[in-house]
């Protein structure tokens, strides 16, 4: 047994299915390993890539996902990714390979100090020294990253750890055997790695690999549940928020559906729990939440915080009551603070309210006014849907994929206006089956989203809809979806523009520098990496080009619509800075 099989071990115990990974020298003995105890290693063509991937296995499972990438660059190209869990508070496990321990600050390939560059975008870091503390530093790691506010932690496995012993004392024995005239100093650099060799071995016959341990988030008092149920009674007009921390438990999310309807609150969802009641619930508002959160006399927020999204806290009634849950004290308070704070998993907290409160229909006038607002904007945006525009009005594009995306689907945003469009229209249609790269707003999320989606609901059919801007960043994955047998179905709104951006940059600054691109042949690079590729550009074939892409995705191969669409001004003013 090598360091590599320890890693592998604790994976197993810990339920871990999917390991993925850019490969390299310094970390093959932990993809050996994995392999060889039945986890599948799904190799990707950027290690940013890998860990969205783990990232969208952590979101849809809730046990954390794992990367392993090469040490130096292979760890740069990730950080964007890290960012973007530690934000979106998912649990991840990034193993990251280093050149041996005893090169460490000399020069070596590919060695920087890795800790100072993760240290401030994980909950914690941590660099292995031998090999019997293998397993317990990835055990810790697990806990760690579930634990609390959940989120990236790395682990750092330096290579002379990983490998079998008599492989590293080859090495060491060849850089510093000694010869029949050899000097003092060679001497004793030989004896140093001799007991260098027999330091990082010693214990490692049969280390202790730690018991796995559940995480249990905070519970809310039962003053906590009480005191807003009380509030809940008195309000004339709730409305309630529900963010991606309540789905942390993905296990518990019927429990949670079970508990939202019981509550009986017009609801908005936003980020992971996006679709956690189905499409067109009756409790579910998609439209002006802004104008509800202005009239609101409480607003319940779970595992929502105060920042941009509600206007740093402005958006919402300095009359309403605001009572927020939420895992981290920091959120609690950002920005606003609320009559009623309750530091606790917002999940639990909404199943214990639930059992505080009676059932039955109530607030149905306010209901009704919300319902209303929500079928206005319906009838506009139909209105806008059915305007003549350039090639394809995206609209009309977004709500021909609403027609016919099926109960079994996954979405996969990454993008800037035509995602942002898309979310008027598209509606995921069960719980965990929405994924956006949540506050942090990153592009290039994509591909390695789809890629966890895929493996974690292989029935399901999993869609990408991808900007052409965004596009650019992971359009190579598709190599990796057709290596993999994982047919994804990706459309591409291609109006050769960053027009998020554009829109409004013209119209302040008088100039489009940097905003342009060009109307690139998307389906035929996707014919280049094995995958199909379909040409959409004229509004009569929006139906069949769609049938298409989803034969080829039942048929076992990825399918990529390279969508021309027109320019509208459905979304004027909405640059985001």
């Amino acid at each position: 047994m090598h360091g590599g099989d320890l890693v592998a071990r604790v994976l197993e115990e810990r339920g871990v299915r999917f390991l993925f990974t850019l490969c390299g020298g310094h970390i093959s003995p932990i993809l050996v390993g994995a392999k060889d105890r039945g986890i599948r290693v799904v190799d990707t063509r950027h290690e940013v890539t890998a860990v969205f991937a783990a990232d969208a296995v952590a979101r849809l499972t809730g046990v954390p996902g794992v990367a392993a990438v090469t040490a130096g660059p292979g760890l740069t190209n990730t950080v964007t990714a890290v960012k973007n869990a530690q934000l979106a508070q998912s649990p991840l496990v990034v193993l990251g390979g280093a050149t041996a321990t005893v090169l460490e600050g000399r020069g070596a390939l590919q060695d920087i100090d890795q800790l100072a560059l993760m240290e401030p975008h994980v909950k914690w870091a941590v660099r292995v020294r031998r090999v019997r503390d293998l397993p317990g530093a990835v055990a810790e790691a697990f806990e760690i990253a579930a634990d609390g506010v959940p989120g990236p932690v790395f682990v750092e496995t330096p290579v002379d750890l990983l490998y079998p012993r008599e492989v590293v004392q080859e090495w060491y024995g060849a850089k510093s055997k000694p010869g029949a005239g050899a000097k003092l100093g060679e001497r004793l650099v030989a004896a140093y790695l001799q007991w260098h060799t027999h330091r990082l071995f010693a214990g490692a016959t049969d280390p202790e690999i730690p018991a796995p341990q559940q995480a249990t988030p905070d519970l809310p008092s039962t003053r906590d549940v009480v005191r807003a149920a009380r509030r809940l009674a008195a309000a004339e007009r709730p409305v309630l928020l529900v963010g991606s921390q309540a789905l942390l438990e993905a296990a518990e999310v019927a429990e949670l559906v079970h508990a939202v309807e019981h509550l009986g609150i017009p609801a908005y969802l936003s980020g992971t729990a996006r679709g956690l009641l189905g499409a067109d619930h009756p409790l579910q508002h998609r439209h002006q939440r802004g104008k509800a959160l202005r009239e609101a006399d409480l607003v319940l927020l779970a595992g929502v915080v105060m920042d941009f999204r509600l206007d740093y806290g402005r958006a919402i009634s300095r009359r309403a009551t605001v009572v927020s849950v939420n895992r981290s004290e920091q959120d609690l308070y950002q920005n606003r603070r609320p009559e009623q704070a309750v530091l606790a998993d917002p999940g639990r907290f909404l199943r214990l309210l639930s059992q505080a409160v009676p059932g039955g229909e109530r607030w149905a006038r306010w209901r009704s006014v919300l319902r209303e607002r929500d079928r206005d904007r319906e009838r506009s945006i139909a209105e806008t849907a059915t305007a003549e525009t350039e090639h394809v009005n995206p609209l009309a594009l977004c709500r021909a994929i609403e027609e016919l995306l099926p109960e079994d689907s996954v979405l996969v945003v990454d993008g800037g206006d035509f995602v942002a469009t898309a979310s008027y229209v598209v509606q995921p249609r069960g719980p965990l089956s929405w994924l956006d790269p949540g506050p942090f707003g990153t592009l290039g999320v994509g591909a390695g989203f789809a890629l966890g989606a895929k493996l974690v609901r292989p029935e399901a059919e999993v869609w990408i809809l991808y900007g052409d801007g965004s596009a650019g960043y992971s359009l190579a994955e598709l190599d990796t979806f057709v290596r993999h047998g994982l047919p994804v179905i990706a459309v591409v709104g291609n109006d050769a523009s960053w027009q998020q951006i554009a829109r409004d940059q013209e119209t302040l600054l008088g100039d489009l520098v940097g905003t342009e691109l060009a109307p690139s042949a998307y389906h035929a690079v996707a014919e280049g990496w094995g995958a199909r590729g379909f040409l959409l550009d004229d509004p009569a074939d929006i139906e069949a080009t769609l049938a298409a892409a989803r034969q080829a995705a039942a048929e076992g191969r990825p399918a990529l619509i390279n969508a021309r669409i027109g320019v509208t001004d459905f979304r004027k003013g909405s640059i985001s800075i």
